[in-house]
């Protein structure tokens, strides 16, 4: 005979039984990638400088490399990782995303084209910072707002100012940026459209 006593104790155990199976919650997912991202992280975020600064990137337009439209910081921090703040002001460019990339050589000549193609040590395929794949310089998209003015902070094992440590050393990199979106499927660059400005990477 079933009871109010016994439909309501089915009750409490189905309700136990679906928060058991259910996804984790918001923050223990945020928690999870947190951890998952701990030696590469990319975040947009205010730029707070960070331990010591060890390099620095002037960015420029490729068109006319007197028109300075950012820059590049790099910071030693404690654990040894090296943390880059890199802020992007482009008028032309407000309301829109451009994409941003390390590049093998540090030279921005011929608009650019002379950084030659992704600096990509680990040899992997182009994608998105923090996938499953995707080269040491994959920065990515940055968001400009009404005043063509963006930022992004990177924190990461994957580099070093150590001339000695191959696969890491950025020092003498170009940094460019491009003036489209980059898809992080298209290989070897993300289809991210012309090199409107650049950079390179110099130890302090």
């Amino acid at each position: 005979m079933i009871t109010k006593n016994s439909l309501l104790l089915a009750g409490v155990i189905a309700l136990f039984s679906m928060g058991s199976c259910a996804s984790p919650s918001e923050n223990e997912q945020d928690a999870q990638t947190s951890v998952n991202a701990d030696s590469a992280k990319v975040e947009d975020a205010s730029l707070v400088p960070e331990g010591t600064q060890v390099a620095l990137a002037n960015l420029t337009t490729t068109s006319d490399t007197t028109m300075n439209i950012g820059s590049a910081k790099f910071y030693q921090l404690a654990d040894g990782k090296i943390k880059m703040d890199l802020e992007i002001n482009m008028k032309e460019r407000a309301d829109s995303n451009v994409a941003v990339h390390f590049h093998e050589h540090g030279d921005c000549g011929n608009k650019g084209e002379n950084t030659h193609g992704h600096w990509n040590p680990t040899k992997e395929n182009h994608g998105q910072w923090g996938s499953a794949a995707y080269h040491s310089g994959d920065i990515g998209n940055i968001k400009l707002d009404a005043n063509g003015h963006g930022t992004v902070s990177v924190t990461t094992d994957r580099w070093s100012v150590d001339v000695n440590q191959q696969g890491k050393d950025i020092i003498g990199r170009g940094i460019i940026v491009h003036g489209g979106t980059d898809d992080y499927t298209t290989q070897p660059t993300g289809n991210s459209g012309p090199r409107v400005g650049c950079g390179v990477i110099n130890k302090l």
